[in-house]
């Protein structure tokens, strides 16, 4: 069992990496990866400088020969779509999308229910599904923008949508946008998480990619990995 989406204090993890290295042995897992946030520019709260690049590998690199034999180490970066290039000597990334550029703004996907109703007044024309249209279209690119081997959190837009509903899940315009995106994606050969950071968090009582997207995805024959997005040693290798 594997575990490739994490984060460390290197991004906005609660942990050290040796503390996550840890309990992903105490978990059980076979193969376990670093996936800290990659460097964006215009909001430095959540991510990793540029400046600490060369001791993220360095850390990885003792790790992997500290608990050689116990477990199977990978070093990845989760790189949003706005993110500066990814650095050289990395084993994979995850390509996700947490912001939406709207004129000179970028708004964030995944930080409040209230700013995204806001940018749907502000932006949108008060239209929720001309926003998840965005997003989604945003999605449909970002293999090819990252260079990802992973698609993170494919629906993550959907957030806060249990908690503090904003829109309809079952609107045909958010179907077909997913959709639309789904089916531009699969022939890049990319996995796309099932990943359950949410869920842990008491966020969603499901993943990200519900029931309907899985099916859907299985009919195109794309492929599915199982993540924790973990940011705390306490969620490591955590599917459901």
């Amino acid at each position: 069992m594997k575990d490739l989406h994490t984060h460390t204090t290197f991004s906005d993890g609660k942990n050290t990496p040796e503390e996550m290295v840890q309990a992903a042995i105490r978990a059980g897992l076979t193969e376990y990866g670093i996936s800290d946030h990659g460097y964006t520019p215009f909001d430095e709260s959540y991510c990793m400088p540029q400046s600490r690049y060369g001791e993220y590998r360095a850390a990885l690199a003792g790790l992997r020969e500290k608990y050689k034999g116990q477990i199977s180490l990978r070093l990845g970066m989760e790189q949003d779509f706005y993110s500066v290039p990814a650095p050289q000597g990395l084993d994979y990334v995850i390509g996700s999308v947490h912001y939406l550029r709207c004129g000179d703004a970028f708004v964030p996907v995944d930080e409040d229910a209230a700013i995204l109703r806001g940018a749907v007044s502000r932006y949108f024309g008060g239209d929720p599904y001309a926003l998840c249209e965005q997003y989604f279209d945003t999605v449909s690119r970002v293999v090819e923008k990252t260079g990802a081997r992973i698609i993170g959190h494919f629906d993550l837009v959907a957030k806060f949508n249990q908690q503090s509903p904003w829109f309809d899940e079952q609107h045909p315009r958010y179907r077909a946008a997913w959709q639309k995106a789904m089916r531009a994606l699969v022939p890049s050969g990319a996995a796309f998480e099932v990943n359950w950071g949410a869920r842990n968090r008491g966020l969603r009582t499901v993943p990200y990619l519900t029931d309907e997207m899985q099916a859907y995805l299985t009919a195109l024959g794309g492929r599915m990995l199982p993540s924790s997005d973990a940011h705390r040693a306490a969620d490591v290798g955590k599917f459901g």
